[in-house]
C-alpha cells in the first residue's frame, strides 16, 4: 500500500509539471500571437502601453497673428479717402464690424496685444523678406500674407514684376521667416482678381476720378477704353495676376506650415457693398470682413480647403 502510494503521489507531481509546461508554452505561443503589430496587439510600446498620438502638424488655434502684405491689409480707403485704416484690416484690425481674423481667433482682449501688422500701402513681393524679419521677430503663431497685387499694378504691363522675379522674393521671404520662426504657420491669400475690380468699378464716376490718380493703371488707365489694345493690355494683367497665384500655392505648398487659400480671394466677386466707395478697388469695411471670414475657415479648417 505504501509503495502505490508513493507511486501515485509521484505520478501526480509528473502531471503537474508536464501540464505547467504546456501551459507556459501556450502562453508564450499567444505572446507571439499578439505581440507586435498583430490585431491583438496593444500599440507597441515596451509595458503595453499604446503608442502616443502623433502631434497635428497645423495647430487650428494659432496664439498670436502677425501680417505682411500690401494696402489691402492696411485697410486703404476702407475709412476714408487715399488713407490707411489698419483697425478694419481683416488681418489685425479691431473693429467689431469687421471682425478680423486675429479678433476672430484670439478673441479682442488678445488680439490687441498677440497681433500685429507690418504690412505697407504700395509693398511688392520684393518687400516682403523685410516685412517677414519683423514678423519673425515676434514668434508669432501665425502669419498671414497677402502680397502681389503691386507687382501686376505698374504704370504698364511691361513693367510688371517677371514671374520668376516674384517666385524668388517670395521663396526669399519664407526662408527668412523659417530662420527666425520655424515653427510658424503661414496663411497666404491669393491676389484678387483685378479685371473683375476693374469691370465692377467702371461704373462709378468717382471711382474713376480717383483710378486717375494712378491706382492701379497697368489695368485702370482709360476705364472706358473697350479697343482691341486696352483689351489686351488688361489681358497681360490678368495673365500675370494668374501666374503670380500660382506661384504662391506652388511655393506655399512646400512648406508644411503652410496652407495657400486656393484661390479663394481671387474667385471672390467683390461688388458695390465690399469695395471703397472712394476708389471702387479697395475692400471696404464689408470686404475686409468678407476676407476676414475667408481666412478664418481656412486657418481653423482640420484639413486644408481647396
Amino acid at each position: 500500500m505504501r509503495m502505490r502510494s508513493h507511486r501515485s503521489a509521484a505520478l501526480r507531481v509528473s502531471v503537474a509539471g508536464v501540464t505547467a509546461i504546456l501551459l507556459g508554452a501556450a502562453g508564450l505561443a499567444a505572446c507571439e500571437v499578439t505581440g507586435g503589430n498583430s490585431p491583438g496587439s496593444t500599440g507597441g510600446t515596451a509595458g503595453g502601453k499604446p503608442s502616443p498620438k502623433p502631434t497635428p502638424t497645423w495647430d487650428t488655434s494659432p496664439r498670436s497673428v502677425a501680417a505682411v502684405g500690401d494696402s489691402i491689409t492696411r485697410g486703404f480707403d476702407a475709412c476714408s479717402v487715399l488713407a490707411d485704416c489698419p483697425e478694419v484690416s481683416w488681418a489685425t484690425g479691431s473693429d467689431t464690424g469687421v471682425r478680423s481674423l486675429a479678433v476672430r481667433l484670439l478673441g479682442k482682449e488678445r488680439a490687441a496685444t498677440h497681433s500685429w501688422n507690418y504690412a505697407r500701402t504700395g509693398a511688392r513681393m520684393a518687400d516682403l523678406p523685410a516685412q517677414m524679419e519683423q514678423a519673425a521677430a515676434m514668434s508669432p503663431g501665425l502669419v498671414t500674407v497677402m502680397a502681389g497685387a503691386n507687382d501686376a499694378c505698374r504704370p504698364t504691363p511691361s513693367s510688371m514684376t517677371p514671374v520668376d522675379t516674384f517666385r524668388e522674393d517670395f521663396q526669399d521671404a519664407m526662408r527668412t521667416l523659417r530662420r527666425e520662426a520655424p515653427k510658424a504657420q503661414v496663411y497666404v491669400s491669393s491676389v484678387p482678381d483685378l479685371k473683375r475690380l476693374w469691370s465692377a468699378g467702371r461704373s462709378s464716376a468717382l471711382g474713376k476720378q480717383v483710378w486717375k490718380l494712378g491706382i492701379c493703371s497697368s489695368m485702370l488707365a482709360d476705364p472706358d477704353d473697350l479697343a482691341k489694345a486696352a483689351t489686351r493690355r488688361r489681358a497681360a494683367v490678368q495673365d500675370r495676376v494668374v501666374a503670380y497665384n500660382k506661384v504662391l500655392g506652388d511655393v506655399c505648398a512646400k512648406d508644411r506650415l503652410c496652407r495657400y487659400d486656393g484661390g479663394a480671394v481671387f474667385d471672390y466677386r467683390f461688388d458695390g457693398r465690399q469695395l471703397s466707395h472712394w476708389d471702387w478697388f479697395h475692400p471696404s469695411k464689408d470686404g475686409q470682413s468678407k476676407l476676414a471670414a475667408m481666412a478664418y475657415r481656412r486657418v481653423t479648417s482640420e484639413e486644408p480647403i481647396a
